[in-house]
């Protein structure tokens, strides 16, 4: 899905006057999946949990985050992906397990880069170049690692072997206990690291299950 077909044509005259919204109102790009548009909920610096609100497009704040777990990369997710019944078969697929479903979300992403950026609600071109294949309880939560492009430091990395390993070590420790809550213990675990060529497919699916999801809002829009 080349292009934002889903804000054609009158969404686009609305995106002059009022802010898109970051879901369904961004291109994911025209090179997806080798260069994507992430948008960007967290910095390393928030010590409380932004996530983007579904029906206004706003940033809220979903929680304190807990003790001193601060997501130690930019963090947000892909617009115009969703995560469901493609998603969630290339996990079984990988993983061997049954009755996975996908967690009706846009797929997260975690970006890389030696540069020091302090708020989110931005918008970045990035690279995928591996990611993580997490399950929340029975629901695919991939998340996807990606470089900056053209970051001065990570910029020439070409998948995710090429990262170092304490940084690995720090995403999978934010993303194994970034929802525990006291007195209740979360349900996450991660299968396994993959690199590009899986990073790749997953947000091929993504796509795809966007475009089934959404399909009826885009030919409602088209035919404006």
């Amino acid at each position: 899905m080349s292009g934002n077909t889903l804000m054609d044509p009158i969404g686009r005259l609305i995106g002059l006057r009022y802010k898109s919204h970051p879901w369904h109102g961004i291109d994911l790009g025209e090179t997806a999946p080798e260069v994507v548009t992430a948008y960007i909920e967290m910095t390393t610096t928030d010590t409380v949990k932004y996530e983007i609100d579904k029906q206004s497009g706003f940033l809220k704040i979903d929680r304190p985050q807990k003790y001193s777990n601060v997501v130690p990369a930019l963090y947000g997710f892909m617009p115009q992906t969703f995560s469901a019944e493609n998603v969630a078969k290339f996990c079984m697929d990988k993983t061997g397990r049954e009755d996975v479903k996908g967690d009706g979300d846009p797929v997260d992403i975690c970006v890389l880069t030696e540069k020091e950026i302090t708020h989110g609600d931005i918008i970045a071109k990035v690279r995928p170049i591996g990611g993580f294949r997490l399950l929340d309880g029975n629901e695919a939560d991939d998340k996807i690692v990606a470089v900056l492009f053209n970051d001065a430091v990570y910029g020439d990395y070409k998948d995710i072997a090429d990262v170092p390993d304490l940084i690995i070590e720090r995403l999978k420790h934010y993303f194994l206990t970034y929802k525990d809550l006291p007195g209740r213990q979360s349900n996450v675990e991660i299968t396994d690291t993959f690199g590009i060529k899986d990073a790749h497919e997953v947000i091929r699916h993504s796509m795809t299950d966007y475009k089934h999801k959404f399909d009826s809002l885009n030919n409602m829009l088209s035919s404006v």
